[in-house]
């Protein structure tokens, strides 16, 4: 084990007095260490958590794991584990005394164990192919873990050897006989998520070969393309698994209906706990003493961004109920309290991710957490320790009391103290305007670092994607509001209709007016922040936008093209035809638009950005990666071309190796750098 001291208190002090202030740059974003989500002792005593660094010169990051003795007065984090290869996804033995976790250290990512009582990590498993996640049993003598594997195959060996003979045939070409043909970023090779669970022995080790707990079903467990150990647990007793799971077949690109299924741990046939409803259930979780089964719900059947609310389920009954069903938030994760009575989750909250606490007899729901976004957490006993950022600071671990009020949080963590110590941050400020319909619509203001009163500073003007998504009050890397604050600029975000956390029929607003109220939004959105501080020059600004953001940007271009001096487009739609027939994830654009493309045309080409392309005259930098099966490179080609046809200055900045996100270091200081010498060129020179 390797001890290192974070410089903290006044150590951070006499550095930012020493240093000359300055703004946050990309280089910064992009060395930043990323904490993890924590994840309490048995016993309340200490937490683990993961600390992801950047290696520039290798141009990949390294996950490890870090510990915190929470008896200590200052608890110092100590590094448990180095290597080459990254460590991540860790859990608590029932005994406190090792932390089992993922890694790739052996060639291929197989599960390890650490004990904390001396000693190196000994790994747990030992099978031909990768482990993708996986879950330690309450008694901790046996685990269940999900592996990407043949179903026409007997073994995990016969697996191995077709993946092997795929590797060595010269022949490339796949044939496909239902969707999903590719999804995210990978085309499918005939694999999927099988649910998997063995025994553990006395030594720690798995002791026989794994049995498959979901293998009769068709489908991934966990989903993919995000699908994580969240969506499946064991019974407080070890005897049970619970997982969901969405029958696949020939509808699987265009149906949401995920089911919660339940098995022996040791093996058997799953059993549908939630047929009765058509919509999606997910993230089944047993209450502490086994009687009660929760999950999230959704209502409506082929929608990805219905409200989730909680079901609870009486286990020796099936009597099901939903809990504070008439709370208009939609829950993101959650867990039980230790004793059973609460409920605390997370969800988007008027630009905040909020932490609340969920009576599970009357439904009372109550805020843990102020302003900020709280994205991973864990309680024991009667201690929280939560993961928090806001516009201003990355995540770091913070710890309260159960039933605490918000703004009693103790900060544990302080990763980047000594790196940004010389940064000064962009000042931010929430407003709110009346929108489309009359409606209140919030937005975020970031101003540059080193503003001044009585200047005007230009404006980049962000766009979320999703579209069912927020601009919140939370810290990013790939659109942080920081990275223009530091450059010289400012910022505005809007939260139209459409956005998430200001109730469902606000997020629902969106549905088949992807150009309409959004537009208005985004219009009187900037008017009012220009009204309400004046130090923003909205005559020198430029629009930004992925994914619908992108999409945006080619409708503004369309719709309000003397509005910026220039726009950046990134894995945007351009033509909603060629969307729906390409896209991978069918049920969205289906939902969308009201029906399928070849039912109901003219939903889809109502706000079609292509047919407009004759009143474009903006600049754009177009950004595309063309690992995107989301929004496939057809469409960032087809934007260029309408732009390059029409004499429009503009660029194309192609990313062979990235997704619907730029991930890789160098990928990521490439686009920013290329962004924000775009906005230079059109608001600064």
């Amino acid at each position: 084990m390797i001890l290192r001291l974070l410089l903290l208190g006044t150590a951070v002090a006499a550095s930012s007095a020493l240093a000359a202030p300055r703004g946050f740059t990309v280089e910064d974003m992009v060395n930043m260490e990323r904490v993890g989500a924590p994840v309490l002792a048995p016993d309340a005593s200490r937490v683990v958590y993961t600390v992801r660094t950047t290696n520039l010169d290798k141009n990949r990051g390294n996950t490890q794991l870090w510990m915190l003795d929470l008896r200590a007065a200052k608890p110092v984090p100590q590094r448990l584990t180095q290597s080459e290869a990254s460590s991540t996804d860790p859990e608590w033995s029932p005994k406190g005394d090792a932390i089992y976790f993922l890694s790739s250290r052996s060639g291929s990512q197989q599960v390890w164990r650490l004990p904390l009582t001396g000693g190196e990590a000994v790994r747990v498993t030992d099978f031909p192919v990768d482990v993708d996640n996986f879950r330690l049993s309450p008694q901790g003598d046996r685990l269940a873990f999900s592996l990407a594997v043949f179903r026409d195959c007997a073994d995990l060996a016969c697996t191995k050897a077709k993946l092997d003979a795929q590797a060595k045939n010269k022949a490339s070409g796949r044939v496909y006989d239902r969707l999903f043909v590719r999804h995210w970023d990978t085309w499918g090779d005939g694999r999927n998520a099988v649910l998997y669970a063995a025994p553990i022995d006395a030594n720690g080790k798995v002791s026989a070969a794994p049995v498959s707990l979901s293998g009769t079903l068709d489908g991934d467990v966990p989903s993919k393309p995000f699908g994580d150990h969240d969506e499946y647990h064991f019974s407080p007793d070890g005897q049970s698994v619970v997982f969901a799971a969405r029958i696949a077949g020939k509808t699987e690109a265009w149906s949401t209906n995920f089911d919660v299924y339940q098995v022996p741990a040791a093996g058997g046939t799953p059993r549908n706990l939630s047929a009765d409803n058509p919509a999606w259930d997910t993230k089944p979780i047993y209450s502490p003493d086994g009687r009660t089964l929760a999950w999230l719900a959704m209502d409506r059947p082929g929608f990805e961004a219905d409200r989730f609310h909680l079901v609870l389920m009486d286990v020796s009954t099936g009597k099901k109920r939903t809990v504070a069903g008439d709370w208009d938030r939609s829950i993101a994760d959650y867990s039980w309290s230790p004793d059973g009575k609460q409920l605390l989750a997370t969800a988007d909250d008027v630009g905040q991710h909020r932490l609340f606490a969920i009576d599970a007899a009357s439904g009372k729901v109550s805020a843990l957490s102020g302003n900020g976004a709280v994205h991973g957490f864990d309680v024991r006993h009667d201690t929280i320790v939560m993961s928090h950022a806001d516009l201003a600071s990355g995540a770091q671990l913070y710890k309260q009391k159960l039933g605490a009020a918000p703004g009693q949080a103790v900060q544990l963590t302080w990763n980047n103290a000594q790196a940004l110590a010389d940064v000064k941050m962009g000042e931010y400020e929430q407003f709110s305007f009346k929108g489309a319909n009359g409606d209140t619509v919030y937005g975020y203001v970031t101003k540059p670092w080193n503003a001044v009163p009585g200047a005007k500073y230009p404006v980049a003007f962000l766009v979320h994607g999703g579209p069912q998504g927020s601009f919140g009050n939370a810290w990013g890397y790939r659109w942080n509001p920081q990275v223009y604050a530091g450059a010289g600029y400012a910022t505005v975000f809007i939260d139209f209709h459409g956005s998430t956390g200001y109730g469902q029929k606000f997020t629902d607003a969106i549905s088949g007016d992807w150009g309409g109220k959004p537009l208005q939004d985004l219009k009187l959105g900037l008017a009012a922040a220009a009204q309400r501080f004046p130090w923003l020059d909205t005559q020198r600004s430029c629009a930004l936008g992925a994914s619908y953001g992108g999409y945006m940007m080619n409708w503004i271009q369309g719709n309000w093209s003397d509005g910026f001096r220039c726009i950046v487009n990134h894995d945007g739609v351009f033509d909603t035809r060629g969307m729906a027939y390409s896209t991978e994830e069918i049920w969205f654009t289906e939902w969308e638009n009201g029906g399928s493309y070849f039912n109901v045309p003219q939903n889809h080409e109502k706000f079609n950005p292509v047919n407009l392309v004759a009143n474009w005259k903006t600049p754009m930098l177009v950004v595309q990666g063309d690992q995107d099966f989301r929004i496939p490179t057809a469409q960032g080609l087809g934007t260029f071309t309408a732009l390059q046809r029409r004499g429009i200055p503009s660029k194309l900045l192609v990313f062979p190796d990235e997704n619907h996100w730029v991930l890789k270091p160098a990928n990521s200081l490439l686009w920013h750098h290329t962004v924000l010498d775009w906005l230079d060129t059109y608001l600064k020179h």
